[in-house]
């Protein structure tokens, strides 16, 4: 599994997020290309990548993932939603119930595979939505595993794109 100088997304666009495809070009030259479902905005970073458990909301407002791209390399993201975002936590008030810190700090998210067809009972959007609405550019449809590889063996690299 590698990751070639130009790679097509790996599954076919949803019908609720269209089939808008962006890029994430290497300071080497590879474009890998997926579908858009967070804003329609370019970024630029250090793609970083996350193998944990941590839920999307929690990995996105972690400020130590501030103005980098993070690759979430867990199978599907967006199935939970998005609580809601201006409940209080119960012991510090100033942060929020359910997140590591009062914003996103990432600067773009790329995953392989994405639904906006979230189940849990806390959820309030979705997280295409959230995206959205605090100006993130997101991709699904990129082989997050071999971008992960990639990024293990050369390092992290500053990246154009999202």
């Amino acid at each position: 599994m590698s990751v070639e100088k130009f790679s097509k997304p790996i599954t076919p666009a949803m019908e609720s997020t269209g089939d808008v495809l962006m890029s994430l070009e290497t300071h080497d030259g590879a474009v890998l290309q997926g579908y858009s479902f967070g804003a329609n905005v370019p970024a630029a970073g250090e793609v970083v990548f996350q193998t944990g458990m941590v839920g999307y909301p929690e990995s996105i407002t972690d400020p130590s993932y501030e103005g980098q791209i993070l690759v979430v390399t867990y199978p599907l993201v967006g199935n939970y939603g998005v609580p809601d975002r201006t409940l209080k936590d119960d012991i510090v008030e100033q942060l929020p119930k359910y997140f590591e810190s009062n914003r996103i700090h990432v600067a773009g998210l790329v995953i392989a595979h994405y639904t906006e067809e979230y189940s849990h009972y806390l959820a309030k959007s979705s997280l295409g939505q959230w995206l959205k609405d605090e100006g993130i550019p997101a991709m699904y449809g990129v082989d997050t595993r071999a971008l992960t590889k990639r990024l293990r063996e050369r390092g992290s690299t500053l990246e154009l794109g999202c």
